[in-house]
Formats: structure tokens, sequence, C-alpha cells
């Protein structure tokens, strides 16, 4: 009885839902049922969160952002951190994902509409074994997050005690490998900002689970010889990548050297400088105060935020590969190319185009919830106390969008229409604006109409 309701349920769905909209609802419902769960007393650690804030941290968590209104260490109890963990483990992974495998052991298959989700979720190809990477993605996850909370409980076990421990390594590597950010910690990782275990187990957790597992799957199988060249997409990410961790380590030690991290150990400068640099562009974790970060450091982190991490990961943002088309794009103009060429391949103009319609989108919508913040927040500000506010309120939208979770420390001060705004920017951010704006319109798939061609002036 209970497979055949499951059975019906699905064909219900199929029939008057679109794959994006299945999508977008599924982390709506999430997130709901993660604020209910939080609302309840015995997730508070003092007294039950009001509503706004229950929402509030559970969209952060399942939307792997990190953002807080409070402290997630000591408001909630052991029960809230929990259902925490949960939170952002299945809303980093995706609920598509976990319902497959589900479905899948139940023997129940999966529908079209599943199918076209995890395609456009984790693949940048066409494929057919999808159970396979599907497992590919829960294994690899368990795999990864197990060994960075060994390596952390080694380390943890010489300041708590070794339960105490366990649970602090076991929080901390979840939320790091599925780029939330959440931390036990009131002052995140700054009391570990010179140590070595601490800093290279988060930030290659950060870094496995923001390039896309997609791109896992095919390291790997290029490592023990499955495949014989690594394809387009895995080389873009891998190459902006690496180059956005080293620029924005450069420019941030380059920046803070005099500042923030002026005495410090040259070791400890280097950690701090890449730390940085690989929590803005996918996780919100911190090994310096963020609100005393020099005006042009906070413009790098802004950058990196905005940019994120890699498609078919667990991180926002634009993500790296339309930050890589679109400087592909510009290059290839000024050379004179119409085409946009690299690694001797040729990239499809619906890439182009979809490329421009991310970014625009992004910034459209970083510009309108800004807006919103400023309108929003205090009315009897002097016009510099004000422009304070707009730096703050920018970087918080940024971040937002970026599933991040970093801040300038002005998240807690937010009134219920700031954080219900922050709120939307979290949800677009992972999802995707896009896949909002498809989900909402009926004429997303309709058949374009082509015109005569007449040019006009630009630029």
């Amino acid at each position: 009885m209970a497979i055949n309701k499951l059975i019906k349920i699905k064909i219900v769905i199929s029939r008057h839902l679109s794959p994006e909209r299945i999508f977008i609802l599924s982390f709506a419902i999430y997130i709901l049922l993660g604020a209910l769960l939080l609302r309840l007393p015995i997730a508070g650690a003092k007294s039950p969160l009001n509503f706004v804030d229950a929402l509030f941290t559970s969209c952060s968590a399942v939307c792997v952002t990190g953002l807080a209104v409070l402290d997630i260490g000591k408001d909630l109890s052991f029960v809230g951190q929990l259902i925490t963990i949960f939170l952002f483990q299945i809303g980093g992974l995706g609920i598509i994902t976990f319902s497959t495998v589900f479905f899948h052991l139940m023997g129940l298959g999966i529908s079209f509409k599943q199918r076209e989700i995890i395609q456009s979720t984790f693949l940048h190809t066409p494929r057919i074994d999808l159970i396979r990477i599907v497992r590919f993605v829960i294994w690899y996850t368990l795999f990864f997050e197990s060994l960075g909370t060994l390596l952390l409980w080694i380390r943890f076990s010489q300041n708590f005690s070794t339960g105490q421990a366990f649970f602090q390594a076991l929080y901390h590597a979840v939320s790091a490998y599925n780029n939330c950010g959440y931390s036990l910690f009131s002052d995140s990782f700054e009391g570990y900002q010179g140590d070595l275990i601490v800093n290279l187990t988060i930030m290659g957790l950060i870094i496995l689970g923001g390039i896309g597992f997609i791109v896992q799957q095919e390291v790997y199988s290029r490592l023990v010889g499955r495949v014989k060249k690594l394809s387009v997409h895995t080389k873009i990410v891998i190459i902006t990548t690496v180059i956005l961790i080293l620029l924005g380590a450069l420019l941030f030690y380059v920046f803070e050297k005099h500042l923030n991290i002026m005495g410090l150990p040259l070791e400890t400068q280097i950690l701090i400088s890449f730390f940085q640099s690989v929590t803005a562009r996918t996780c919100g974790f911190s090994t310096v105060n963020i609100g005393l970060l020099a005006n042009e450091t906070i413009i790098i982190l802004m950058i990196l935020m905005f940019v994120g991490a890699s498609p078919g990961s667990t991180g926002g943002g634009i993500k790296t590969t339309s930050m890589a088309v679109l400087s592909l794009m510009i290059w290839n103009r000024l050379k004179g190319n119409i085409e946009v060429n690299v690694f001797k391949r040729t990239m499809p103009k619906e890439v182009i185009t979809r490329t421009v319609s991310i970014i625009f989108a992004s910034a459209f919508s970083i510009a309108l919830i800004g807006a919103v913040l400023l309108v929003t927040g205090e009315r009897n500000l002097v016009p510099l106390e004000s422009r304070h506010f707009f730096v703050e309120y920018l970087f918080e939208t940024i971040s937002a969008f970026g599933t991040v979770g970093l801040s300038m420390g002005i998240t807690p001060k937010m009134n219920d229409v700031q954080k219900l705004s922050i709120i939307l920017m979290m949800f677009a951010g992972r999802v995707g604006p896009l896949t909002l704006a498809f989900s909402l319109s009926r004429l997303a798939l309709r058949r374009s109409l082509t015109y005569a061609e007449e040019g006009i002036l630009v630029g």
C-alpha cells in the first residue's frame, strides 16, 4: 500500500510540476520543515527561537550559506545543532539526490523529471548512468567528510573531551564539505588561525565540495587510468579555481600584511591569506575579523563571493565556469574571433547566452536586495553613517547570493524585513536566479520567434 501511494505521488508531481518547480519546491518545503523543527523548545539552548530567526537559520543551513542571526554554539541546544547538520547536509547535496536514492532502494525507478534535475545539477553532458553518479556523490561525500572528521577530531581532542571533540569535528567537517560555514565557535576559526592541521583540513574540504562532483569523478578516473583526458569543463573548473585561490590569497596578503595580520609569524600570515581566499568563494568560515578588514580587501572578497563555487557543487555564486566563459569571450573578441574557443573546442552559443543572462540576473538581484536593505534600515542616519551601512549591506547581500556566509557583523542587527530579504537572496543564490525565473514563467519553454535582423549601436 505504501509503495502504491508513493507511485501515485510521483505521477501527480510529474504531471503538474516542471523540473524547475520541483527543484525549487523541494528546497522551499525543506526550509519550512527545518524552521518548524528549530522552533521546537528542545532546539533552543535557552528559549525557543522566534519564527523569523528559525526560518533564517533553516534557510541559511539548507542553502549552505552560513549567515547567522544567532550564535549556533550557544543559542542552539545539542538537538538544534543536530537539526542544522541534517539541514545543510541534505541541502548541500540536494533533496532530489536523496529522494532518488530512496526511490531506487524502494524499487520505484527514476522519473524523467528526476533524471532531468540530476542531469542539470551534477552533469555538463547527458549520461545514462545516473544511479551510478548519485551513488558516487553519496559515497564520496561520506568518505571526505569522514576523513575530515578524523583529522579534526585528532586536533580538537587536545582542547576538548573525547565526545565533545568528536562532535565539534563532525559538525565542522560536514559544514566545510557542504560549503555551509556554520561553526560552533563564536569567533569561527580565529582561535586556530595558525593551526596547520585545522586550516589545511577545512580548506581541503571546502575546495573538494566546491569544485563539483563530476570534476571529482573525472579527476579520479584520470588518476586510475579509466579515462585518457579530462573534459573541457573539468579543465576550466580546475584552472579557474587555482587562479582565484592564488590571486585572492596574494591580494589579501598584500592588502593586510601591514594591518590585520601584521606582527603574526609569516607562516600564519600565509595560512590566513589562503584560508580567506578559499572560504570567501564558497564557505563562511573565517580566521580574522571580517569587519576590521581594509576597504580594498573587502572589494576582493566581494568579487570572490560573487564568483562563488563551481557548477554541480554545494556552493552558490555565478560559478567559476561563468567567470571563465565571460573572460574567454572578452579575450576571443579582442583577438578578433567571433566564436569563443578554448582547448581547441568552441563554446556553444547557448552557453554564452546563458552565461551573460546569469551574470546580469545575479547582479540585478544583488542590487535589488541591497537597495531593500538600505531602504528598510535605520532612517535617522547621517549620510556618512548610511554609507558605512551601504558597504556592510552590499557585502551581506553578495555573501547571501554566493551562499558564502561571511559577514561584517551586521547580520544579527537586521530587522525582520531585512532578514526576510536576505532569506530570499540566499534562496535565489542556491537555486539560481534563472531557475527561479523559469519556474515562475509559464512561457519559459515556448519556442521563440526569429525576425529579420537589424543592428543597433552598442558600447
